[in-house]
């Protein structure tokens, strides 16, 4: 027998799942839409992005960006004027500090 490693030689060790548990998980579709909008304009409200921005299922997306662990912030307010038309508890979103914070740092998963 030979002294050579069984199993997957090119598989990382600690260091690389450290790395990999610190980086926000890769993002694609509406989620990805949703998101760079929260980068980029700080909050949006929910129509606007259903009415403008054709994203028809914007409170499931923003379910979907925090289940991946993003710390997506909802803001309802009582009146909004959109369209010309008070608009009444409408959702603010925007991104919290971090935007992804380190796994852990909810306290949930936490060994």
């Amino acid at each position: 027998m030979t002294d050579e490693k069984k199993g997957h030689p090119n598989e990382g060790g600690q260091k690389d799942d450290f790395d990999r548990d610190h980086r926000p998980p890769a993002v694609t579709g509406q989620c990805a839409e949703v998101l760079e909008l929260l980068r980029n304009e700080g909050a949006v409200l929910s129509f606007r992005m259903t009415a403008e921005l054709a994203i028809p299922e914007a409170a499931a997306r923003i379910h979907d960006l925090r289940g991946m662990g993003f710390n997506v912030i909802t803001k309802i307010l009582p009146e909004v004027v959109f369209r010309g038309r008070i608009r009444r508890n409408v959702a603010l979103y925007s991104l919290g500090v971090p935007s992804w914070p380190a796994p852990g740092f909810t306290g949930k998963g936490a060994a």
